[in-house]
């Protein structure tokens, strides 16, 4: 009956939707793609509503936020995700682009926070960063170390380059590619906070001022590693001279192997990262779409499921794998706007 319902929805939405040239297959599994961050989180959640619902586990696809939104904007229909995961919030941009593909309902959830880490092996010293020192090892052009207000290509190979305190060691960094939310947060807080300490970058018109701050370098010293975050944890476990870059549950998770550098002094923690005060901290969200809840069964019982406060409060089983949780009052907020499936208006990017 649940299918039969799915299906004649689906029909309707298809009827509703003449302009979507591809037609729409009914489908009784909610279709999850974007961040690799939000993922952990997300299959967690998908596994218990599985298992302690009657609707099928949703499925997941890690495609990074980028990727998960250019497909979710894509068009309505169900062979297009039903929601998608972002450790960044939305673009104005990706809202414009949804809005034009029809995607005209989308209900924003942001769900906690997290911490963006540098991370190296337990049997490497343990490293104190600033954000300057961030993006001096990183970026693709510096200020020139002869001085004056000119950049130069990035000239540093070792830690100690930037600063004789640092290790002298070859910098070797591994991190997330461009579609990753990651990727997205790193370089706008912690890039791009290094970089404004120059006073001549700062003073440099906003776009000017961006190209600088956001492009890492490509000679080495940085190297993407895919959306799989495992992969630069296997890494660092193997490399005591590598350092990869990727969210704090993952330092969680494995945190008998790899251990965080700390930036500015500040120690990434749940406390630290809720308030703010370690530097490289951002918020995680998940949006829905909703033309789709009644056409593809469980999307918003499955949304309903993660706004719990057994699954992201203050003791919700989510703390357990890494979510920082959003103060109780937001939670309240959020969670009623899932329940009333508010849409966003684009004022709020």
């Amino acid at each position: 009956m649940m299918k039969l319902k799915a299906a004649i929805a689906s029909v309707a939405l298809a009827g509703s939707i003449a302009a979507v040239s591809t037609p729409a297959m009914a489908r009784d599994t909610v279709n999850v793609v974007g961040s690799s961050t939000v993922y952990p989180f997300a299959t967690v959640v998908a596994e218990r509503f599985g298992r302690n619902t009657d609707f099928p586990t949703p499925k997941l696809e890690s495609t990074g936020s980028g990727g998960g939104l250019k497909l979710f904007c894509a068009g309505i229909g169900t062979q297009h995700p039903d929601i998608t995961n972002a450790s960044r919030r939305m673009k104005k941009s990706e809202f414009e682009l949804c809005q034009s593909n029809g995607v005209k309902e989308i209900t924003e959830v942001k769900i906690g926070a997290d911490g963006i880490v540098i991370a190296n092996s337990k049997d490497a010293e343990k490293l104190d960063l600033s954000l300057k020192q961030v993006f001096l090892a990183l970026a693709k052009e510096v200020p020139d170390p002869k001085g004056g207000d000119k950049l130069v290509a990035n000239p540093y190979q070792k830690w100690s380059d930037i600063d004789s305190s640092l290790p002298n060691l070859e910098i070797s960094v591994m991190g997330p590619p461009p579609t990753s939310g990651t990727r997205d947060a790193f370089v706008e807080i912690a890039m791009e906070g290094g970089c404004k300490t120059f006073d001549f970058i700062k003073a440099m018109e906003k776009k000017d001022m961006k190209s600088v701050c956001h492009s890492m370098r490509e000679d080495g010293p940085f190297v993407e590693a895919g959306e799989n975050d495992n992969l630069i944890v296997q890494r660092l476990a193997q490399d005591k001279d590598t350092l990869g870059i990727f969210g704090y549950s993952f330092l969680m998770e494995n945190s008998s192997q790899i251990q965080a550098a700390t930036i500015g002094g500040v120690e990434p923690t749940p406390e630290t990262i809720a308030d703010e005060d370690y530097p490289v901290a951002r918020s995680l969200f998940f949006y829905i779409k909703n033309a789709h809840v009644g056409v593809v069964p469980g999307i918003k019982e499955y949304a309903e499921e993660f706004t719990t406060e057994g699954a992201w409060g203050d003791n919700g089983y989510l703390v357990d794998v890494g979510l920082i949780p959003n103060p109780r009052n937001t939670r309240m907020e959020v969670a009623k706007n899932v329940r009333n499936l508010k849409p966003m208006t684009g004022n709020e990017l």
